[in-house]
């Protein structure tokens, strides 16, 4: 059976993470990721660099403030919680959090974003096969994003970081973003496809039960995101296609 035919078996609904899957802002996050632990670390004495495979290993596809606590667990660096409002400037999970998110609307607004031209080849076919979609991003940024890469008006359903702390949704890898966009459309979650470049993002539309896993390989590697449970890979969504 083709990859296409797998796809159209089981897809009332497109369940789509954003960065890295339809733009190729991970590669932003992942630059905003090291200039600010990279930074930080050896205030704390850890003069290891932060590197790649930590990003994948951490702080991909996770909630931002999620991210910060798991890396510098991995460092043994205890730093209070803060709070959301706190100031970039402030040594808290939070604070650094922040201090990466300046970083990224920096570049973002200097840089802007062109969506992967197979992704949108892709939301053109779901398009014109009555295919209900929907973004599913840990980031707080995902509207922006979305409206700078043009892909705005194409999402009327949009579950991002900050729904999900507005509603106390769990972040990924727990399904619970992914189940409530899919509960947004009105599709049960056997007839929803998840795509998703992370493996934290693998693993939540594995937990969650829906059709279809599509793993994005962008850097973590094919081996590792069929082993977290992504039922197919693609390098991109255009191969996907008819």
């Amino acid at each position: 059976m083709s990859a296409n035919s797998t796809l159209m078996r089981v897809c009332d609904a497109a369940l789509f993470d954003l960065d890295g899957v339809l733009t190729p802002t991970a590669e932003v996050h992942m630059r905003a990721w090291s200039r600010m632990f990279n930074d930080f670390l050896p205030t704390r004495g850890d003069r290891r660099p932060y590197t790649d495979a930590d990003y994948f290993a951490f702080v991909d596809g996770k909630p931002r403030y999620d991210g910060v606590r798991d890396l510098l667990a991995s460092r043994g660096i205890d730093l209070p919680p803060g709070e959301a409002t706190d100031p970039p400037e402030a040594d808290t999970v939070c604070g650094l959090g922040n201090r990466k998110n300046e970083a990224f609307a920096a570049v973002l607004a200097s840089e802007g974003v062109r969506p992967y031209p197979g992704s949108v080849q892709l939301l053109d076919y779901l398009a014109g096969h009555g295919v209900a979609v929907a973004v599913v991003s840990s980031s707080a940024n995902a509207r922006d994003v979305l409206a700078a890469a043009g892909l705005r008006d194409r999402f009327e359903v949009v579950v991002d970081g900050l729904l999900a702390r507005a509603e106390s949704i769990a972040g990924k890898p727990a399904p619970d973003t992914y189940l409530r966009a899919a509960g947004a459309l009105g599709v049960p979650r056997e007839r929803a496809v998840v795509f998703e470049d992370a493996i934290s993002g693998v693993q939540a539309g594995r937990a969650g039960g829906f059709g279809l896993v599509v793993g994005v390989e962008r850097g973590v590697g094919q081996h590792s995101l069929l082993a977290e449970g992504a039922d197919l890979v693609v390098a991109d969504l255009a191969e996907l296609l008819p």
